[in-house]
């Protein structure tokens, strides 16, 4: 590599007037132009008194065709790549402050630790109570909630039933029925949140659900709030 005034690497070679030349074309990988050419020269260079045989020029001339449509085919694949990853990301904006839902309102209890999750309120509420349940649906604690703003709103479930007994560890689920303040009732429950932001990263689109990104693709259904 050549170094400029400056100091940099530059990708080429350096002369004595310090003028750069691109680094040599990699003529290892041959495409179709150099196998086309290849057959137009055998074709041309052959013996007029044993011509090469018909089959293997049609063997050949499949051959290239063959490669030609396997290179279209894979420039196509990446431009639909390109474009879907594209539509994502638009499709990540757009959804900015609307409703997502992850189909799950699971939570993970670790053993020896509390469960903290998170639940959305659309309007203000007088109170009410989060329920932890089991695989079957069974109630297994109600905690109440107060009085709380409309928002999002962060819970912690200590691992015990209503009886103080501690739950083995493993999934369980929560919903939260309440009164909002002007006397309607309502339910919430874990894995529905706005969309705050979109984030990208490695290709993948993340949408900000509560305090936490989640890949756009695990989102089952986005609605007005």
């Amino acid at each position: 590599m050549a170094i400029d005034a400056f100091g940099n690497y530059t990708n080429g070679v350096a002369y004595a007037d310090n003028s750069a030349k691109a680094a040599p074309e990699d003529k290892s990988i041959l495409g179709k132009d150099d196998f086309l050419k290849l057959l137009l020269l055998e074709l041309q260079y052959q013996d007029p008194t044993s011509p090469m045989d018909t089959e293997q020029i049609l063997q050949q001339t499949s051959q290239l065709a063959t490669l030609e449509a396997s290179q279209n085919t894979n420039d196509s694949l990446e431009k639909l790549a390109s474009a879907l990853t594209a539509s994502m990301q638009y499709t990540g904006l757009s959804a900015i402050g609307k409703l997502a839902d992850t189909g799950s309102n699971a939570v993970v209890l670790e053993e020896g630790e509390d469960a903290t999750f998170e639940l959305y309120f659309p309007v203000d509420i007088m109170g009410g109570k989060f329920n932890i349940l089991d695989s079957a649906g069974n109630i297994v604690k109600s905690v109440p909630i107060d009085e709380t703003s409309k928002g999002i709103a962060q819970y912690t479930w200590d691992g015990t039933d209503n009886s103080g007994v501690v739950k083995d560890a493993g999934i369980y689920y929560v919903e939260a029925p309440y009164t909002a303040a002007d006397g309607t009732t309502g339910t919430s429950r874990v894995g529905i949140y706005p969309i705050q932001s979109i984030r990208y990263e490695d290709g993948t689109t993340y949408a900000k659900l509560g305090s936490n990104y989640v890949d756009f693709s695990k989102i089952v259904e986005v609605t007005d709030i």
